[in-house]
């Protein structure tokens, strides 16, 4: 039986981020996740500074190989209506591609890793866990996504309300298309549902373009998807053809989750304990986060997971998030009956655009990037 001080169940950014950590600790570190590496994963594809000073990456040596496209603006406006363009002075971030940023950062753990290897079977024994009848560890770390086998090993609370959905397509311009776009590299676009409840995006990273929807998953996402796409078209923003499918995905934002955060022995990151931004549905900066925590209250435990050892994790986790339910958003504060107009007019106004929509709720610009010592 193998055994590991360790065990990650998802090589995504959070089990990665993690994994390094504690292997640069000293610890034995295992890895399974159901997919092999590199692989797709649905996601608008942006991280802030803030994600690589954490994670001690450099923009220059990480793009030598790979797709890391400057941000210095961002278009923004209701879907069907005009849109104000916000400028800034340097990067504020960085679009990237989750098939190279993962892969990268599963490579760069140095755990163990064990791709195409769903997690199926857990039970206790003897104060660990046993995996697949073959893997034994004192410590489990679920980091599997909104789907998670750990968090449902847990009970999985669910979610309050709905979970957020979203499809998505990231496909390689032909030179014609690229040159035709209308989408900006270094001008991420942002289109919001009149509701408040969802939002479009369009992100270009060199040549390749990255468009999804998403929002709340009481209502019907096909129909307002297509609408979305037909708008993109007739603004000259979108190819007339679409080389490759839609993907989806689902998570939960972070004020309207009811999953645990630990418990006896387990510790979950990322999408799997419910910790994308409330006001923006943004999960790679809280999915790194999350993992240097968690790792951070195993190294600081010493060898000894109780819920109460590891306890300090969710104390760490609320002090950077805030409490649960606490969250802001566009439909969270203005009544329903008011929102269409109200709404139009925020997203019409460049101080609020800026200051509040960009700063506060997507680029998290006030809150330094999470440091700590070993």
């Amino acid at each position: 039986m193998d055994r590991c001080d360790a065990l990650i169940v998802g090589g995504g950014p959070a089990g990665s981020s993690c994994a390094w950590k504690l292997e640069r600790a000293g610890f034995d570190v295992l890895i399974l996740d159901r997919a092999a590496f590199p692989r797709d994963k649905p996601c608008a594809g942006w991280i802030t500074p803030q994600v690589l000073t954490a994670l001690g990456i450099a923009p220059e040596d990480y793009g030598r190989e790979r797709v890391i496209q400057p941000v210095h603006a961002f278009r923004t406006g209701l879907i069907g209506g005009p849109a104000v363009e916000t400028r800034y002075a340097s990067a504020v971030s960085y679009g990237i591609r989750r098939c190279e940023f993962d892969h990268y950062l599963l490579c760069r753990s140095g755990a163990r890793v064990r791709p195409a290897t769903p997690a199926t079977r857990f039970r206790r024994e003897r104060g660990e866990w046993i995996v697949n009848d073959e893997i034994r560890t004192p410590l489990l770390i679920g980091a599997g996504g909104h789907f998670c086998p750990v968090a449902r090993q847990l009970g999985d609370a669910g979610v309050r309300g709905s979970a957020i959905v979203a499809q998505e397509i990231e496909f390689l311009l032909t030179g014609e298309e690229a040159s035709r776009c209308r989408v900006s590299p270094q001008a991420p676009e942002l289109y919001f549902c009149p509701d408040g409840r969802g939002y479009g995006w369009s992100v270009r990273k060199g040549d390749y373009l990255n468009v999804g929807f998403g929002r709340h998953a009481a209502e019907a996402l096909p129909p307002q998807v297509q609408a979305f796409v037909e708008w993109l078209r007739a603004q000259g923003r979108l190819p007339a053809e679409l080389p490759a499918p839609w993907k989806g995905h689902a998570y939960a934002l972070y004020a309207d989750s009811n999953r645990p955060l630990l418990a006896e022995g387990v510790l979950l990151v990322g999408d799997a304990a419910g910790l994308a931004y409330t006001a923006s549905g943004e999960g790679i900066r809280p999915a790194v986060e999350s993992g240097l925590l968690a790792a951070r209250a195993v190294i600081e435990a010493r060898g000894r997971y109780r819920r109460e050892d590891l306890e300090p994790y969710r104390t760490w986790i609320e002090a950077r998030f805030g409490k649960r339910g606490s969250g802001a958003g566009l439909a969270r504060f203005v009544p329903a009956g008011l929102l269409r107009a109200v709404g139009a007019g925020l997203l019409r106004s460049p101080w609020w655009t800026r200051h509040v929509l960009l700063d506060r709720w997507f680029l998290h610009a006030g809150q330094p990037a999470l440091a700590f010592d070993r």
